[in-house]
C-alpha cells in the first residue's frame, strides 16, 4: 500500500454517467472526485474529457470489472490518462458477480492475480482500489491497493472495515440518496434501485453479516434495508447521514443520487451547504 492515501476529499457523486459540463458544475460545488459505476470497457477514454472540463477534481472507476476488462488495456489506460492529467485518476476494480460470469471463480484468487498484472504492468498500489465487502477481500485491499470502495453498506460496515484494514488504507463507502421526506416515495425509489442487488450473494451475505434477516433482504427488501442502505429525509438529516461513515472511519463518501441523472447536479447543489462543502 502507498504511504499518500489518495485525497478525494470528504464527498463526491457517484454514478453510471456524467458529462464533462455536470463534472464541472460538480466540482464547482466543493464535491471532489466523481465515481463512475459500472463494468467500463478497458479503454476508459471517457475520463480524459471529464479531467479536461475540471482542475481539481478527481476522477475514479467503480468499477472496472477484472472478468470483462483485461489488465494490460485498463494499464495503458492509466498510464496514458496519468500523463495527460497526473494524480487525478483513481483506478476502482472488482470481481463482479458469481450470477452474472460464468468463468467466476474464488474472489480473492482472481483479484489476487489480476493486481499482480497491474503490478507488472506499473499501476501504482496507492492509485488503485478494491471494490470490498467482506474481511478476506477488504484485507486484500490493504495489502495490494489503496484500500476499498464497499458498495451498498451502512456505517456500521465502515466501523468493521476500518478495523480490518488499519488505519492507513483509503475507505470509500457508496451511499445512496433521495432527496424526499417523504418516506414513502424515498423507499420505492430505493427498492427499484435495489431489486438487482436482492438477486446476489455477495451483497445479500454482506447484509447478513451486518445482522439483517433472511425477511429483511428477500425481494423487494424490508424497510429496515432500504433505510439503512438509502437515505432520504431534509438535507440536514441526509447530510447527518453520509457523516456517519466519515465519523465511523471512512475518508471519503461517493454520494449517489437515484432520481435520475438530470436531477443530479441539482440534488448535489442541495446538499453541498449541509456537507459543509465550499463551493
Amino acid at each position: 500500500m502507498s504511504d499518500v492515501k489518495p485525497d478525494l476529499g470528504r464527498f463526491g457523486s457517484f454514478g453510471r454517467r456524467v458529462t464533462p459540463e455536470q463534472a464541472a458544475q460538480i466540482e464547482a460545488l466543493g464535491y471532489g472526485a466523481v465515481w463512475v459505476g459500472g463494468s467500463p470497457p478497458a479503454e476508459l477514454d471517457w475520463v480524459e474529457p471529464i479531467l479536461a472540463a475540471t482542475t481539481t477534481l478527481k476522477v475514479a472507476t467503480g468499477i472496472v470489472n477484472i472478468w470483462t476488462a483485461a489488465a494490460g488495456p485498463v494499464a495503458e489506460s492509466f498510464h496514458r490518462i496519468e500523463t495527460a492529467h497526473p494524480g487525478r485518476f483513481l483506478l476502482g476494480i472488482g470481481v463482479g458477480h458469481p450470477e452474472a460470469h460464468q468463468q467466476y471463480r474464488k474472489p480473492i484468487d482472481a483479484l489476487t492475480e489480476y493486481l499482480d498484472k497491474l503490478d507488472e504492468y506499473g499501476v501504482p498500489r496507492g492509485r488503485r482500489v478494491v471494490a470490498a465487502l467482506g474481511p478476506k477481500v477488504l484485507k486484500l485491499s490493504a495489502q495490494r491497493a489503496a484500500g476499498a470502495h464497499p458498495y451498498l453498506t451502512t456505517p456500521e460496515h465502515t466501523a468493521w472495515a476500518r478495523e480490518l484494514i488499519g488505519p492507513e488504507a483509503f475507505l470509500a463507502p457508496e451511499h445512496k440518496v433521495v432527496l424526499t421526506t417523504d418516506a414513502d416515495q424515498a423507499r420505492e425509489v430505493g427498492r427499484t434501485a435495489l431489486d438487482i442487488y436482492l438477486n446476489l450473494a455477495n451483497y445479500l451475505n454482506s447484509w447478513k453479516r451486518l445482522g439483517f434477516s433472511d425477511q429483511d433482504i428477500a425481494k423487494p427488501g424490508s424497510d429496515r434495508l432500504v433505510d439503512a442502505v438509502v437515505a432520504y429525509g431534509t438535507t440536514d438529516q441526509i447530510a447527518a447521514r453520509l457523516r456517519e461513515h466519515l465519523d465511523a472511519g471512512a475518508d471519503h463518501v461517493p454520494v449517489q443520487v437515484l432520481t435520475g441523472p438530470d436531477k443530479l447536479v441539482p440534488a448535489l447543489a442541495e446538499l453541498a451547504g449541509p456537507l459543509g462543502l465550499n463551493g
